[in-house]
């Protein structure tokens, strides 16, 4: 079954990808070409393969999702939650990179 690649607005591509993570393990990624991003939670794969293609011009080969779910925690005496989040591992063909030197605005 293939799926057609919607194509998506270059502000609704900025609004799927959050931020980079640029953790020790996630820095040890790029060396096999994987890089990770916190997404919008109701975005699916497609999604944020279109999105990452169109803002880093690169060619996008697998996108790996997982949702972190918020840990319990105390303040000020009343006890909550903090906010899920949802976390893409992005795999890119050979020959492509990502400058993680630049800023998603």
């Amino acid at each position: 079954m293939k799926i057609k690649a919607h194509n998506i607005s270059l502000e609704k591509a900025y609004d799927i990808i959050k931020k980079p993570i640029t953790t020790e393990k996630s820095t040890n990624l790029q060396q096999y070409n994987q890089y990770s991003f916190i997404v919008s939670k109701d975005s699916n794969s497609f999604e944020i393969k279109n999105a990452i293609e169109m803002i880093f011009k690169v060619k996008v080969s697998k996108v790996n999702t997982s949702i972190l779910r918020g840990k319990g925690k105390t303040f000020k005496g009343e006890f909550g939650f903090r906010k899920d989040t949802k976390k893409a591992i992005v795999t890119l063909d050979e020959g492509n990179t990502i400058d993680s030197s630049l800023e998603i605005k």
